[in-house]
């Protein structure tokens, strides 16, 4: 496999932007191509079943352009089709899920004893960080909150306002969170609005930021195999199922440059 191919990146919609800039930051060579499911976002409140059947059919697509890694971007989807994906492409090219990674950061450190989740009804009663952490460090206490309103309120721009504060401050004060001392964003989107969540807690609870844990990770990964490559050689491209003008935008937000999306059926 040629170290000067892309890196194939999807999720739902807008949140595994956050994932594909710090990719992107961290790893400015690369070439990324990024598929955001639009027509069936979000992710969060559909059937493991449909998910699984989003996913491949996106993986695939993202192996026709000739990937050399496929990171799954999306909480959802990694809970429920990073198995699927392993076992139907993993002998084509690695896959890379945004929980391992983090459930390893945060058993890594040693200063984590409360830790609070924060994602998706799906991602939520998957319990998959709380069984991840159990298995690698029991002595950690999980306590995880389903918070499905947040992901369409991120997608529709209700960031740093009224709206967002109101929504975001009725989830954080429920009991299951009285505590912690770290907090994990366990929904790609929710990095938009780490700001408001730390500020909820006055920043004294840990914000796990994800998307740089899986950015780090996806750079060991690609060094490696000598996968990584050494000179910048083609743009980034972005699809989308669904044309939405807030996708644009926050592509430019993201890349800082006029971004060209192309409506891809799959």
């Amino acid at each position: 496999m040629s170290s000067v191919l892309p890196i194939g990146i999807f999720d739902s919609g807008i949140g595994g932007l956050t994932v594909a800039a710090a990719i992107n930051n961290i790893l400015p060579n690369e070439q990324l191509i990024y598929f955001g499911d639009t027509a069936h976002l979000p992710y969060g409140d559909k059937s493991p079943e449909a998910i699984r059947e989003y996913s491949i059919k996106i993986a695939r697509f993202l192996l026709s352009q000739n990937c050399k890694m496929i990171v799954i971007a999306c909480n959802t989807a990694s809970s429920h089709a990073f198995q699927l994906l392993q076992d139907k492409i993993g002998n084509q090219v690695p896959i890379i899920n945004v929980i391992d990674p983090v459930v390893h950061a945060l058993t890594k450190t040693k200063t984590h004893h409360k830790i609070g989740v924060i994602g998706t009804r799906s991602t939520i009663q998957s319990n998959l960080y709380a069984r991840q952490l159990a298995i690698r460090e029991p002595s950690i206490k999980v306590v995880s909150l389903a918070t499905p309103l947040l992901a369409p309120m991120i997608e529709e721009g209700f960031i740093d306002n009224k709206i967002s504060r109101t929504i975001i401050d009725s989830y954080l004060s429920s009991p299951e969170l009285k505590n912690i001392d770290s907090l994990v964003l366990a929904c790609t989107h929710y990095p938009l609005i780490k700001t408001e969540i730390s500020d909820y807690f006055d920043g004294k609870v840990e914000i796990i930021n994800t998307a740089e844990i899986v950015a780090d990770h996806v750079k060991e990964e690609l060094s490696a195999m000598n996968l990584l490559n050494p000179t910048k050689t083609q743009d980034h491209r972005f699809y989308v199922s669904d044309f939405t003008e807030t996708f644009e935008e926050s592509t430019r937000y993201f890349f800082g440059k006029e971004i060209h999306l192309t409506q891809q059926d799959v």
